[in-house]
């Protein structure tokens, strides 16, 4: 821990831990036993952004600048390092502490968060105030508990009509084994989603939005939200399709009394839209008269099923006899235990399509997350419990009505018969009944096989089946119109899809999504007025499906990744399970209806590409930014092993920008012929004391990073801090990218103010290029006529009394760059435009390859003239030769570049490449160097060195005299360059290199701007590393 200095203080102050009692006493009256009285001080500095009066007691009684684990350090951290109530930070710890009247706290307010005690007052919202005391200025919403939230709530929504209505048939159709095994296949695939969602919901704090949330949290906004819009959309319709079940069960009993109200189909229109009013009126009353509505739903459906039960030990009377009642039989069991088919859908998939929709229902919990007091407990154990039961029910019942019912009975009490009576065939002989003739002629209207509401005839009260048809069917329906405006609040508090923000609106102490729920009542209507939902609702379990499947993709694809950050507190699941419930949910849902299967996938996928395009500004953390990493980390480890060979080449740029917006054109340069090539590393040195630019560093980093994805420049950026430009170059040079994928060439920028600048930033600019050299780099400088360093004007914007750096021109490193680095100035910065963003036409592209360096002069141009904006240009080489052999030595450079297959065909020989220059350039290159001239008169080499000391960048006369004839060639190659691509798009030179100990740097500077002056294209010279980067070889 960092100690304070400590003055003499009272023994009993800043000693021991707290008790209890000392926490109590400190948050109800602001001050315990540790809280320093007025006059003393638990430290003897001054006031930091810590407050002196709380480094004791956020401690357990030490005086440190430390504080104990809490949990608001942690609370709503959305980044790393980005607490909602900060710790201190390392500087506090490490550094020399030094006072900071301007960032007090209010010293009550500590007290209060000491030791992870919560703090008073609204500010925190309402997400932070679960569960919390001491905020009592927000009303308490209503919250549930695991049965009453999400186990009752799943129970009748996986309950349904098929329960009452179509279990039995499908009984007689598959037999009890069959339907057990119907029943179980669809339970294993909701109970492994089951577990799905309690690992997902236990990964961390869950929020409202339900299903949409823990998609889009673990698998990212773009699989979350089209989900979440489709599941959204799906609830809505599933609350007409409920509604449309529960109507025409009311249609079916005023038909069998001759009370219908219109005719049968605008009867259910009616009774739909009354009903969905009453339920949104229930809705709209709160989330308590809502769940009280479900509870009273769930004791109809309870008592339906006891009521059922007993009818099934009842002595049957004649009247149920003859429809195929004879109470438990062991021979019934047996007959019934074997399937019989019938009809077109009388088949193992056909029927197990039947039944899978009513499996469904599980996420009705989990679509209320942000109305439940715990999820990470509710959801897991309501959920499971939820299916537990509800299979239990569903095994129970096929078991108990096929013992006890036959398949085919006629209904009529005249088909009694005495015992033994010849003639009669089938079960029901045994028991007295011939229903033979029924049966042969398939007519039987009663019986599992032909009568749909045998659990109303088998029960013993035979109006509370229908009553618990009622409440199964208006549970759903209600279940749904909960959980669609849930969903769709979250969705649109994201903003992933434009025009739904209106919706999220939330209102009163539940935050109730009231737009949402009237989306979702005009949704349903219409649907209800349809009255024909039998096109519709193979699509809305398609949509179920899918949710399911991503719900398990999510848990399989966050286990997978090995991201440190899934640590969900429900173990009981399995990566490889969940990846099986996401394979079974696909093929069901291609089992279930094919075409709807489709359009599902249509619908997700056109959501997908659209988020995939818009690209939100979200971060959640999602298991497919752990993939990424996952993914890159291996393949970068992969490549480590892979040998380079020259076919593989690729022209890895370490670029030194400086801050990149400063020399937009450099950028915009490398980042065309690398994208989606190679790598680009834009690089930085901030000169200047350490303890200084490393927060100007922090602060940057994400600044340029942003500035660079905004032009739609695929490249890194990294800076360093050193005491001059040189060493931080050579940092980057040596340090600079990750196994293979590291810099194989140096860019920076043209010194365009090399005479006028300081010797030394002369000396360290030629210097770099040496480094380069010494490290196997090549080298890259380009220079344009109007400059690179925009950094005058931008700042002009900023500052007008803004002074330019020290390196303007250099390309390389800042040393006061006010405003540069804040993210969001950057952001919303006016992008500058250069050549290289524009179409060139057809124009040409100059090379003028002098010198053999490996390839790379040709390489660079070839690159550009593969994008669209350079495509039109024509590329041109120019080379070297003498007069005489101007043909066999076009001939072979011709043949040379046919084999690299650069596709270069215009090639030019320059044979007065080595004629003497025009005096007046003469005598302006010997007037360039004249001012860096030691002018020793040919002295020894001794005497000449002595003269230097100090001054390594002046030129002696021998220096001169020996590389007279290289300056003279420079000149005659500008005066070349003049003639013959004065028009071009760009000139790409082979630069001279000047050797090491032997060059001074001014000299070298002048041979460079003589080369390229008074050109107006962008000159890039380009010198390679003297290996081969192009070959002409398959292997």
């Amino acid at each position: 821990m960092a100690e304070l200095p400590i003055p003499d203080l009272p023994p009993a102050r800043c000693s021991g831990r707290f008790t209890i009692s000392t926490l109590l006493a400190m948050e109800e009256g602001g001050r315990g036993p540790y809280t320093p009285t007025e006059g003393s001080s638990c430290d003897s500095v001054q006031p930091t952004h810590l407050s002196s009066s709380t480094l004791c007691t956020r401690t357990f009684g030490y005086n440190t600048v430390d504080v104990v684990p809490a949990y608001e350090h942690y609370a709503n951290s959305k980044g790393v390092g980005d607490p909602r109530k900060s710790r201190p930070s390392l500087a506090d710890l490490h550094s020399i502490l030094k006072p900071d009247p301007g960032r007090l706290r209010t010293p009550v307010s500590d007290l209060q968060q000491s030791n992870g005690l919560p703090e008073a007052g609204p500010e925190a919202g309402l997400e932070e105030a679960e569960g919390e005391p001491g905020r009592d200025s927000v009303p308490e919403p209503v919250r549930f508990g695991w049965v009453k939230g999400v186990m009752i709530r799943c129970m009748l929504n996986i309950w349904g009509v098929i329960l009452y209505l179509r279990l039995p048939w499908i009984t007689a159709q598959a037999g009890i084994a069959l339907t057990w095994l119907i029943i179980l296949m669809s339970v294993t695939v909701t109970t492994i989603t089951g577990l799905s969602i309690s690992a997902i919901s236990t990964n961390g704090k869950v929020k409202s939005g339900g299903t949409y949330f823990l998609i889009s949290r673990s698998l990212g906004p773009e699989l979350g939200g089209s989900i979440g819009l489709i599941f959204a959309f799906a609830n809505a319709v599933a609350v007409a399709m409920h509604t449309v079940g529960f109507a025409e069960t009311v249609r079916d009993l005023l038909q069998e009394h001759n009370s219908l109200i219109v005719d049968p189909t605008n009867d259910i229109r009616i009774i739909g839209v009354i009903t969905v009013t009453v339920l949104l009126g229930i809705s709209l009353a709160g989330m308590e008269w809502e769940a009280k509505a479900q509870i009273l739903f769930f004791l109809v459906i309870l008592v339906s099923f006891i009521n059922y039960l007993v009818g099934t030990v009842i002595p049957a009377t004649a009247e149920k006899q003859a429809k195929g009642f004879f109470s438990y039989r062991a021979d019934i069991f047996a007959q019934n235990f074997v399937p019989n088919w019938r009809g077109p859908e009388g088949s193992f998939f056909g029927l197990f399509s039947i039944f899978f929709p009513s499996a469904t229902g599980i996420l009705a919990g989990a679509n209320i997350s942000g109305d439940l007091k715990d999820p990470a407990v509710a959801i897991p154990k309501g959920t499971l419990m939820a299916i537990f039961w509800t299979t239990m029910s569903y095994l129970v019942l096929s078991a108990t009505i096929g013992a006890c019912v036959v398949r085919d009975a006629s209904g009529s009490l005249n088909d009694s018969m005495a015992m033994g009576s010849p003639g009669c065939e089938g079960l029901a002989c045994s028991f007295g009944w011939n229903f033979t003739a029924c049966t042969q002629q398939q007519s039987c209207r009663y019986g599992l096989s032909n009568y749909y509401q045998s659990m109303s005839m088998v029960s013993g009260f035979g109006p509370l089946i229908t009553a618990g048809i009622f409440g199964a069917t208006l549970s759903s329906a209600l279940a749904c119109l909960v959980s669609a405006p849930k969903v769709f609040q979250c969705l649109c508090k994201d903003q992933l899809y434009p025009l739904i923000g209106f919706f999220g609106k939330g209102y009163g102490r539940n935050s109730e999504p009231i737009r949402g729920y009237m989306l979702t009542y005009v949704i349903a209507i219409g649907f209800i007025l349809i009255a024909e939902l039998n096109a519709i609702a193979p699509i809305i379990s398609n949509f179920f499906l899918c949710s399911y499947a991503l719900i398990n993709f999510s848990c399989f694809h966050a286990s997978i990744t090995n991201s440190p950050g899934w640590r969900p507190s429900f173990r009981y699941y399995s990566k490889w399970t969940a990846l099986f419930g996401a394979a079974v949910s696909v093929v069901i849902m291609f089992l279930l209806t094919w075409w709807a299967a489709l359009i599902a996938f249509g619908i997700v996928i056109f959501l997908l590409g659209y988020v995939l395009y818009k690209k939100p500004d979200v971060n959640w953390g999602s298991s497919v930014q752990a993939s990424s990493y996952n993914m890159a980390l291996s393949y970068s480890v992969g490549l480590s092993e892979v040998d380079e060979h020259i076919k593989n080449y690729r022209p890895q740029c370490l670029v030194l920008t400086g801050p990149p917006n400063f020399r937009p054109a450099l950028v915009d340069f490398v980042g065309t012929f690398t994208k989606n090539l190679s790598l680009m590393l834009c690089g930085n040195v901030l000169i200047g004391p350490r303890k200084q630019k490393m927060t100007e560093s922090q602060l940057m980093a994400d600044g340029h990073t942003k500035w660079l994805m905004k032009r739609k420049i695929k490249a890194f950026y990294t800076d360093v801090v050193a005491e001059d430009l040189r060493s931080g170059v050579q940092m980057l040079i040596q340090a600079a990218g990750l196994g293979k994928m590291r810099p194989n060439i140096l860019v920076l920028g043209y010194k365009r103010n090399w005479r006028t600048a300081s010797p030394q930033s002369l000396e360290d600019y030629v210097g770099i290029l040496h480094d380069a050299f010494d490290f196997k780099y090549g080298v890259c400088l380009m220079r344009m006529k109007e400059g690179l360093n925009v950094s005058r004007v931008l700042q002009a914007h900023v500052n007008p009394m803004f002074e330019a750096a020290e390196h303007p021109e250099n390309g390389t490193g800042s040393r006061a760059a006010p405003d540069t680095g804040d993210p969001t100035t950057l952001a919303s910065e006016q992008q500058a435009s250069t050549i290289f963003q524009s179409e060139q036409g057809k124009k040409t592209i100059d090379i003028y390859w002098l010198f053999d360096d490996g390839g790379l002069t040709l390489l660079i141009p070839y690159l550009l003239g593969r994008k669209k904006r350079w495509g039109k240009c024509k590329i041109r080489v120019f080379v070297g030769g003498q007069i005489n052999r101007m043909d066999e030595e076009r001939k072979a450079i011709v043949s040379l570049l046919s084999k690299f297959r650069l596709g270069f065909h215009e090639v030019h020989i320059l044979p007065d490449i080595n004629q003497k220059p025009r005096p007046e350039h003469i005598k302006r290159f010997d007037e360039l160097i004249a001012p860096f001239r030691l002018n020793d008169g040919f002295k020894d080499e001794a005497t000449v060195n002595e003269m230097r000391q100090g001054c390594p960048w002046k030129i002696s006369d021998e220096e001169v005299d020996k590389n007279r004839a290289k300056s003279l060639r420079q000149v005659r190659l500008n005066e070349i360059l003049l003639d013959y691509s004065r028009d071009a798009a760009l000139i790409a030179i082979t630069p001279p290199i000047g050797r090491k100990g032997r060059c001074p740097s001014s000299l070298y500077m002048a041979w460079l701007e003589t080369l390229s002056q008074d050109l107006r294209p962008p000159i890039i010279l380009t010198r390679g590393n003297q290996e081969n980067v192009l070959t002409f070889y398959c292997q």
